[in-house]
């Protein structure tokens, strides 16, 4: 993270129920240079993050009182973004996207790569971090404002509750309204790193921004077959006499 420049140690909270687990990773992302705390159990976690900010948690799915979903459905309705990477010994697609769908950033399969976790936390903190450390802005397409310094959404004027992936994947699409951006492309840009060969994964995102975004007329989140995906208004055009 020197690319950073910050003024203080990035902070990580680790839970996990396994003492051998959180002492491993604690030793290995404390080598990058990390301030590191750790919990044991959800009802631990859910205390520390009441009392102390964090720049990221890496959190386990299974805890011996609360679930990791418990604790980060917590986290969301209280409006906490803070990133959040699962920990996990289950691997099936059901479960990542429900993980995911709680407003998980990043989402790891026990037994996992010490470096492969580096790398994602690394990939992780600076698009979260380097958005936040942006000036003040606010950003708009069409009826969707996005304030970057709050990290609110509003469109036409009703606020819309957004993770952090969700906030970063609707930003890029604002910024370039009316274009069409690939898979790939988003991929790349705002997951960073290629660290995902599978484009379902953006076709999610996608369709759980449209669940809060093309809940008002018009819908503005188009599929372009073939290409990728375009936020534009539709309606405008076919006033001009073109089809959607």
């Amino acid at each position: 993270m020197d690319s950073l420049k910050l003024d203080r140690k990035i902070k990580l909270l680790v839970v996990d129920d396994e003492k051998s687990i959180t002492d491993l990773i604690s030793t290995a992302i404390g080598l990058d240079g990390y301030d590191v705390e750790v919990a044991n159990s959800g009802i631990e976690a859910i205390n520390k993050l009441k009392v102390a900010s964090y720049d990221l948690v890496i959190l386990d799915v299974m805890l011996p009182d609360f679930s990791g979903n418990y604790v980060i459905q917590r986290m969301r309705d209280n409006g906490d973004l803070t990133p959040v990477v699962f920990l996990t010994a289950r691997d099936s697609t059901e479960d990542k996207i429900t993980g995911l769908s709680l407003g998980a950033d990043d989402y790891i399969t026990k037994p996992f790569s010490l470096e492969e976790l580096s790398l994602r936390i690394k990939a992780i903190l600076k698009r979260h971090l380097l958005s936040s450390l942006k000036n003040s802005q606010v950003l708009f397409a069409f009826d969707i404002e996005l304030n970057m310094d709050t990290f609110e959404v509003t469109r036409q004027g009703n606020l819309i509750q957004l993770t952090a992936l969700e906030f970063s994947l609707l930003k890029y699409l604002v910024v370039h309204a009316n274009k069409v951006v690939s898979k790939a492309e988003l991929l790349e840009e705002v997951w960073g790193l290629d660290m995902y060969s599978d484009p379902n994964l953006v076709e999610t995102y996608i369709s759980y921004l449209r669940k809060k975004i093309d809940i008002f007329e018009p819908p503005l989140i188009k599929t372009i077959r073939g290409v990728g995906y375009s936020l534009r208004d539709m309606t405008r055009r076919n006033k001009t006499g073109l089809s959607q």
